[in-house]
């Protein structure tokens, strides 16, 4: 029993220990956008990375995935309601919930274990260190430009995410289904609200801004040579992606009921 509560309390200390930290970064890093202009070079080519370097990834991912939707929205709900509303389900369920969390998990393997490793790389390099001796913060030169780039960047891919979402949906219940494109039409218009998009929004926005901080916080938390880099991009995705999950579920009980 001893032992018991001695393990217990190790892993509970470490993890107050880490929130702390984290709680630290996070001030400080916000306490950076006030040099915003001096790091304006590094936060556009974030923007980039982020953004149009994601691009093809997430048009893939979402294709697919509104594809399928539509396909089990309409097998589950054919006999009971109108085919109409499978365009009001596929909508709201895109915008509300796939696109902000399905973007999020692959988001957070690809750009927060990118980051991870890119950071982590600098830091066991001592580049980091050389970036202090020259008077250089690397809070505000490595976390705050991803960190502003994710908050922007990610919604705009996951309004992308959403627009291919809908309209591969829409191929595939007129295509495969025999839905008339008068009916699925019909169905979104039925039941859209302006308000779902702003919640997708906001889902997005919260989530680009974990994966981003978690990616660089890893990163510079990283030690120990070529495996503590892998150990912090895997350790990113992980947090990340639970994370993801977790927000979730309180996000959308706060923002919906």
């Amino acid at each position: 029993m001893e032992r018991l509560f001695r393990f217990l309390g190790v892993y509970i200390v470490r993890f107050f220990s880490q929130t702390y930290h984290m709680y630290r970064y996070f001030t400080h890093c916000l306490r950076e956008f006030r040099h915003l202009y001096f790091y304006r070079r590094q936060v556009v080519e974030q923007c980039y990375a982020i953004g149009v370097g994601s691009l093809s990834l997430v048009c893939l991912v979402s294709c697919f995935s509104g594809m399928a939707v539509s396909i089990q929205m309409t097998y589950q709900m054919e006999a009971y309601v109108p085919d109409y509303m499978v365009g009001s389900v596929v909508l709201r369920s895109v915008v509300l919930e796939l696109a902000p969390v399905l973007m999020g998990l692959v988001l957070a393997g690809r750009v927060g274990a990118g980051i991870a490793s890119e950071v982590g790389a600098m830091k066991v390099s001592e580049q980091v260190d050389a970036l202090v001796s020259l008077a250089v913060d690397p809070v505000g030169y490595l976390m705050m430009p991803r960190l502003l780039a994710g908050l922007m960047m990610i919604p705009v891919l996951v309004v992308f995410s959403s627009f291919v979402s809908v309209c591969a949906g829409f191929i595939i219940a007129i295509i495969k289904m025999d839905i008339s494109v008068f009916n699925f039409v019909k169905g979104m218009k039925l039941d859209f609200q302006a308000y779902d998009v702003f919640v997708g929004l906001a889902k997005s926005t919260v989530f680009g801004g974990l994966i981003t901080f978690i990616g660089c916080y890893m990163g510079l938390q990283t030690g120990g040579g070529a495996q503590g880099v892998g150990r912090a991009a895997t350790a990113a995705v992980v947090i990340s992606s639970a994370l993801i999950l977790i927000l979730d579920y309180f996000l959308t009980h706060t923002m919906l009921y």
